[in-house]
């Protein structure tokens, strides 16, 4: 049994998704939205997403954690802002002594619908399809338990690739 803590890095919303695993059945607890006062300075709204991502995982116990790789738009001053939201979460989840993995965005939409450039409404609709008992309030927290089911997917090769 594995429970998997999925990462939708951002300074505004950053989703967080929460499922067990246990052989090929995958199972809901929680999902959550951290949301950083915007109108606060980078660093207090840095400390936000550690201090939330700590009291999640004190309170589930994940075992490993997922997060989505870095999507560089066009704008160069919000990838730098997503970028440092990133540091901080994967600073907070390495702190928490939990090993991380990181899945590029079409890989995560292509593990769950089949298509790489899968539209938000499709995976959302995958996620609540392989876990009913989701309820997820915002797109950022069905972002994140797709990044959950994307690791759930791909652990078993992690898990090949490490024993040789």
């Amino acid at each position: 049994m594995s429970i998997v803590l999925g990462v939708d890095p951002g300074l505004v919303y950053t989703g967080v998704g929460i499922i067990r695993t246990q052989g090929n059945s995958v199972s809901f607890i929680a999902s959550y939205t951290l949301h950083p006062p915007t109108k606060s300075p980078l660093e207090e709204r840095l400390k936000f997403l550690h201090d939330g991502l700590q009291k999640i995982i004190a309170e589930h116990q994940p075992n490993v954690a997922a997060i989505e790789e870095t999507f560089v738009s066009m704008n160069g001053q919000s990838t730098l802002k997503l970028g440092q939201a990133r540091g901080a979460i994967l600073l907070s989840l390495s702190l928490a002594g939990l090993p991380v993995f990181e899945y590029a965005p079409n890989l995560i939409k292509k593990s769950l619908t089949g298509a790489g450039h899968a539209g938000k409404d499709q995976v959302e609709a995958m996620v609540k399809y392989l876990l009913p008992q989701a309820t997820p309030k915002r797109a950022d927290e069905a972002d994140a338990l797709a990044i959950a089911l994307c690791h759930a997917q791909h652990a078993p090769l992690h898990k090949q690739l490490a024993g040789r």
